[in-house]
This record gives C-alpha cells, sequence and structure tokens, in this order.
C-alpha cells in the first residue's frame, strides 16, 4: 500500500492510495520463474540414448500372475484355491496354461522356515517354472526401534 502526499489543506500528511502496487508481486514472479528454468533441466536423470528399433519385440503380459500362498502353518494355496504339496506343479501349469510369459508370485507368511520356501521354489524351478518372484511388503513399520527385542513366543498347549 502506497502513500501520497495529502491535499494542500494538511501539509506533511501522507493518506494511503486506493491503488495497488504489483512491482514485489512481479519480482517475486520473476525470480521462481528464473529458479524454474534453471532446475527444469536438472529433473531429467539419466543419459540420452536412442533405442534400437526391433522387429520381433513383444509387448509386456499384462496377464495376472499366478500366486502361490504359503500359509505360516504349512498350507498351500494357489490363488483361493488350496493344494496339497504334491500336486502344486501341475495346479500351477494349469494356470500358467501355454504362456511362458506369465510369473508366479510366491508369498509367504513371515513366521514360514526359510527351508520350506525355498523347499517351494526348488520344487517349481526345477518342473520348468523359472518365473517366479518373491512378494514382501514395504517396510510400513519403520517407526518401530530396530533393536527392540523381539517378542516372546505365545505358550503350547498340548491335549
Amino acid at each position: 500500500m502506497g502513500f501520497s502526499p495529502s491535499d494542500s489543506n494538511r501539509p506533511g500528511f501522507y493518506r494511503p492510495q486506493a491503488e495497488i502496487n504489483v512491482t514485489p508481486l512481479v519480482d517475486v514472479m520473476l525470480v521462481l520463474l528464473i529458479i524454474f528454468m534453471i532446475t527444469a533441466p536438472l529433473l531429467t536423470a539419466g543419459m540420452k540414448v536412442q533405442l534400437p528399433q526391433a522387429q520381433a519385440a513383444r509387448p509386456l503380459n499384462p496377464k495376472e500372475p499366478v500366486v502361490v500362498i504359503v500359509a505360516h502353518d504349512g498350507g498351500l494355496a494357489v490363488g483361493a484355491e488350496p493344494v496339497a504339496a504334491a500336486d502344486l506343479v501341475q495346479l500351477v501349469k494349469l494356470k500358467l496354461g501355454d504362456d511362458a510369459g506369465r510369473v508366479v508370485h510366491l508369498r509367504g507368511d513371515k513366521d514360514v522356515p526359510y527351508g520350506q520356501m525355498v523347499a517351494i521354489l526348488d520344487q517349481l524351478a526345477t518342473n520348468g517354472i523359472t518365473h517366479i518372484a518373491i512378494v514382501t511388503e514395504t517396510g510400513r513399520d519403520s517407526g518401530k526401534k530396530a533393536d527392540a527385542p523381539p517378542a516372546p513366543p505365545a505358550p503350547e498347549t498340548r491335549k
């Protein structure tokens, strides 16, 4: 808000002008424009390359993966369908069909022993299923202390 000299009746006093001074606004906008012009080229990371052309290239397969679930008690399921360990490979191959590009997602409970997960991976891989991904969760509990002792196991009850 600017001030202008008052009329001749009151010399030395200033009164507010009714106009908006846009000069500071224009100054701030020009500074922001310069900052964005300087930083915009820095946002593109990597090197520029010219990709080769291929005639036989196929697009990625948008089909849903086949999900193998290993429960904490060792039970297996393909999708929502429970399956015995002996029938796992047959059912996975049936779900995959002829599409060799589909992926098998292996979801194991965090309490499943490592050896059991490796045995299932090995069972699938030795039977020709090679596109296997192990599914994990992101670290949502990052706020917990890393050096906190683990919770004691629940007492077992035997009948």
